[in-house]
């Protein structure tokens, strides 16, 4: 299925509401999960996506650990995509980025939230 751009910039604010862990592949064997194009380990963050009266937490994947990023703290995300999945009768949406940075740390290039 195709991957769906998400603005980020239509948030009126992203907030850390679970600190970046790195994703398990295998429970049985502890290998974590590690990304087919740059060969970092994934990591995923629980993020609070807040759009006027209401919000969201989501769990978004990024290759590398996300640096500074800590509960509570504001961030801000570069290229945000949904990608819609379905297995074994199970369904649901995965949410990945390509940077997760803490909001006041300057930019590392390319567009992300606010921005």
């Amino acid at each position: 299925m195709a991957s769906l751009p998400i603005d980020t910039a239509k948030f009126t604010g992203i907030i850390c509401a679970v600190p970046p862990a790195p994703r398990v592949a295998n429970r049985e064997t502890g290998q974590l999960r590690v990304d087919r194009e740059t060969g970092k380990t994934v990591f995923q963050v629980g993020l609070c996506l807040m759009a006027g009266a209401s919000a969201d937490v989501v769990n978004v994947s990024v290759a590398g650990e996300p640096t500074g990023v800590q509960l509570g703290m504001p961030v801000a995300v570069r290229d945000l995509v949904a990608t819609p999945w379905e297995n074994d009768g199970r369904h649901g949406i995965a949410f990945r980025a390509a940077e997760i940075r803490p909001l006041s740390a300057p930019a590392s290039g390319g567009k992300g939230a606010g921005q």
